[in-house]
């Protein structure tokens, strides 16, 4: 217990509220972030702020999951969106100066208004997770973050399609389509890409624990439900299934080493590229080659190899001795030619 993280809850409830409401078409409910943050600590403080007179029936739902109602009642002449911004924002302030216990802090907002809280509490040494419905969350907001929820994605949010969108011979038994899960290829170089920077500059072994970890600072909404996988590990030995990377028991149970394959794939990439040079007459431009590739490999990505560009990939490739790579003045470009 001594180790788990100390969560601290700020809900500005009428921005969830009525995102929920105009893009999901239903009431916003607390279960499925609370269990989203059991995964993830023990939420210590838990605090929703609104004109409470304007959501009478939440106020039932949120007292029963031990929140502080904070009310801003609306008052004439004044804005009642700023007055309960700014207490939200006081409030946390005082939380984080005052209870060092707490390591994390959970706003529950789409409103970029709280980006310069973010970055404050981020200066405390303080891990920010926000949360929030997915149409309505500022650009700016996600990125400033350590961790980004969007609100649609957890587990038991059910979006409701209005009656209107369906055609009366849609109405059938068949049940309503999921949202398509993301790139696997973009998700294997990622991952690669990734690893291999760790492994560059880090003499420690990567775990798999450092490398969620890392994604997460490369794109705080990352979630390994998007692309179909219940949890990181699935989604590692999965990628170790098809090559992308390879899983070594760690010191610490339950978290893997993650390395790239030493060979394999990478050697058969080098034959490939010094093949295609060979077949463009021995001597070829960079520019454009990477489409040459693909003509013979259409799924080819370097960055699968754990490669951040193709010059990258081809400069491994010359040092590998598989093709000659020189900067031509006369082309302007760098020019390959198979040994």
């Amino acid at each position: 217990m001594d180790h788990e993280e100390r969560i601290a809850l700020f809900i500005d409830y009428e921005n969830l509220a009525i995102s929920a409401r105009e893009h999901l078409g239903t009431a916003f409910e607390l279960r499925p972030v609370a269990d989203a943050l059991a995964e993830r600590g023990r939420v210590v403080v838990r605090r929703a702020y609104a004109d409470w007179s304007f959501f009478d029936a939440d106020r039932r739902m949120l007292t029963r999951s031990h929140v502080e109602l904070i009310d801003m009642p609306q008052r004439l002449g004044a804005s009642r969106k700023n007055a309960a911004d700014i207490k939200m924002v006081v409030d946390a302030l005082e939380v984080a100066f005052e209870r060092n216990y707490i390591s994390t802090f959970v706003l529950c907002t789409g409103d970029s208004d709280f980006t310069p809280l973010v970055h404050k509490l981020r200066e405390l040494n303080k891990r920010v997770i926000g949360v929030g419905v997915e149409k309505s969350t500022s650009a700016l907001l996600p990125p400033a973050c350590d961790e980004f929820l969007y609100y649609d994605r957890l587990e038991g949010v059910l979006p409701v399609v209005a009656p209107e969108a369906l055609e009366p011979e849609a109405v059938e038994p068949e049940a309503v389509e999921a949202p398509p899960v993301r790139d696997e290829n973009a998700l294997s170089g990622l991952v690669a890409q990734t690893v291999a920077g760790l492994q560059s500059s880090s003499s420690g072994p990567v775990t798999a624990s450092t490398l969620k970890r890392t994604l997460l600072r490369k794109d705080p909404t990352f979630n390994e439900a998007d692309y179909g996988f219940r949890a990181f590990g699935e989604l590692l030995r999965h990628l170790a299934g098809i090559n992308v990377v390879e899983l070594v028991p760690g010191s610490a149970k339950g978290d893997p080493e993650v390395t790239l394959p030493e060979s394999g794939d990478r050697e058969q990439a080098f034959a490939l590229l010094r093949s295609v040079v060979a077949d463009l007459g021995g001597a070829v431009a960079l520019s454009g080659l990477k489409n040459k590739v693909r003509k013979v490999v259409p799924d080819f990505s370097e960055k699968k190899l754990g490669y951040r560009s193709f010059l990258q990939f081809c400069k491994a490739a010359a040092t590998n001795g598989a093709v000659s790579l020189k900067w031509n003045d006369d082309i302007d470009d760098y020019q390959l030619t198979a040994p």
